[in-house]
């Protein structure tokens, strides 16, 4: 347990006065030089500062706070003097030892709780460091004894839960500073990750809303403190919690009062805010940091980020039409950031997804849901192409971002590799065409690599599927399209048979002028 704690602090960024000292201190009052006396002479020093410095460099290390541990029993000590509320340049230097005493030390963590220590933490975060004005410093040391404790075990876990969730933890989700969310959220979540009823507590009302506060935090000041602020969200949002549309709706600007976040995501206007837009990309970070696996994603996730999806293009698609310029992404723009990021997730979903014989609870629900629709109708706008959206193509929609039309393209080609159902559902829609226009596109500033992707996206419709292979083989007997030499691969071509006049994919070196061409599949 020792040296688990202790690492686990060390992942806690040091506060903004860790290396400072302050050239005029405050002085201090008799009672506090009292209660300093067994300080004092537990680091040998008559000077406040200079004791609480050294006594806290012994603490951190395993030899030296064995040693203040048997010879001396500071601890009690050090709350009282913390409990006096001593000036603040004091006050944050009595918490560091006090974080430095508790780390990794058995006896010391079971003493904090014995000498109510996440009361007297509570009342100097209330008195010293909340109200009126917050101080980082402050707040920041203290949380960091806090967090460290909260390894402890699960008495030292309850005990911090049941003195601030939830007031005084959303107040200080409210403080928007780097020093007080690191440690806050290394809290919550070693609290919640280990008791079931905590982690209910948090999916509830009051435990988003602490979650929210943190998101508009992050998004201000970012996040340095190891990866607390991901774990929050993964296990808030993908794991067992599933509580992603609760968390974004709450992130608004505005929120209905009818709003129902358990049903599909609600915009209450046409816009988005930054902070939606940050909880979207953390999620992009999660995935492919790979401290989620997509293929975990539950459906109710999925179809969220579908809705999300959906209302953002739906808002976007009628607000923007060609004539400007798009930029690259992220671009600035909630709005648009929030469609770009949402169909960033849909694709890693699509990729991780199941496939062939294999359940695929996850496509199939999107599928069910619209999702091939959505995305074709996206490509058919930039197009120019009439759908439900605009019935007209008098215009055609300008590009939300450098990439977009190829990130489309490449959803639809993941979403298709090795799934049949996927592939006759594109047919059904009409998308054989759309896609193969893709192919051709070249020299576009605002698509890089959309050629590309296009071909990648046909290949994957093709394979193992005759019907669809058969379509393109009259579109190309047609004359309405050219199939790019790569899309073919070793001399597979089209051909035309004679007594049924169907045009069939054949390979290039069986195909002969006598009736009755080999139908081969193009896989």
């Amino acid at each position: 347990m020792a040296s688990s704690s202790r690492s686990s602090t060390e992942q806690l960024p040091p506060s903004s006065q860790e290396q400072a000292t302050d050239p005029r201190p405050s002085k201090l009052s008799h009672q506090h030089r009292l209660l300093l006396v067994p300080l004092l002479a537990a680091a040998r020093s008559s000077n406040p500062e200079v004791a609480l410095r050294v006594l806290t460099s012994w603490a951190s290390s395993d030899s030296g706070l064995s040693n203040l541990v048997s010879d001396d029993n500071l601890l009690p000590d050090v709350l009282r003097f913390v409990q006096s509320l001593p000036p603040p340049e004091y006050l944050v230097l009595s918490l560091k030892l006090l974080r430095s005493l508790v780390a990794g030390e058995t006896a010391n963590q079971s003493a904090f709780i014995d000498f109510d220590g996440d009361g007297v933490v509570s009342a100097v975060l209330i008195s010293a460091g909340l109200y009126p004005d917050p101080d980082p410093a402050i707040i920041g040391a203290g949380l960091q004894v806090l967090a460290v404790v909260s390894q402890a075990g699960e008495p030292h876990r309850l005990a911090i839960w049941d003195g601030f969730f939830p007031t005084l933890f959303l107040a200080l989700a409210r403080v928007r500073s780097r020093e007080v969310s690191d440690p806050l959220c290394m809290i919550l979540y070693t609290c919640c990750y280990r008791i079931p009823a905590l982690f209910a507590q948090l999916l509830a009302e009051e435990g988003i809303a602490i979650v929210a506060e943190i998101v508009k935090t992050v998004s201000l000041v970012g996040y340095e403190g190891g990866d607390w602020f991901k774990r929050i969200l993964s296990m808030i949002c993908l794991d067992e919690g599933g509580q992603l549309n609760f968390l974004f709706l709450r992130l608004h600007r505005i929120r209905g009062p009818d709003a129902d976040y358990k049903g599909k995501a609600v915009v209450v206007d046409d816009s988005f805010s930054s902070e939606q837009a940050y909880l979207l990309a953390t999620v992009v970070e999660i995935f492919r940091e790979g401290m989620k696996d997509a293929r975990t994603a539950s459906v109710d996730f999925a179809l969220c980020v579908l809705g999300i999806l959906d209302d953002s293009a739906a808002a976007y698609v009628l607000d923007h039409v060609s004539g400007g310029k798009c930029g690259h992404f992220p671009t600035g723009d909630a709005s648009i950031d929030v469609l770009g990021y949402s169909l960033t997730i849909l694709k890693h979903l699509c990729d991780s997804a199941a496939s062939e014989e294999e359940e695929d609870d996850v496509v199939s629900s999107l599928l069910s849901r619209g999702l091939m629709e959505t995305l074709l109708r996206l490509l058919r706008e930039l197009e120019g192409i009439p759908s439900a959206t605009r019935r007209e193509a008098t215009t055609t929609t300008l590009c939300p971002y450098i990439g977009f039309r190829r990130d489309v393209v490449a959803t639809i080609g993941s979403c298709a590799y090795r799934r049949k159902h996927v592939q006759d559902r594109i047919r059904k829609c009409d998308g054989i065409l759309l896609l193969l226009q893709q192919c051709h596109v070249v020299d576009d500033d605002d698509n890089p690599f959309l050629r590309e992707w296009g071909i990648w996206t046909m290949r994957n419709l093709l394979e193992g599927n005759v019907e669809n292979q058969n379509v393109l083989g009259e579109l190309v007997i047609q004359g309405i399209v050219h199939v790019p030499d790569e899309l073919w691969g070793r001399g597979v071509t089209v051909e035309v048979d004679r007594k049924s006049g169907r045009a069939w994919i054949v390979n290039a070196s069986s195909s002969s002028s006598s009736s009755g061409s080999t139908k081969i599949k193009l896989d």
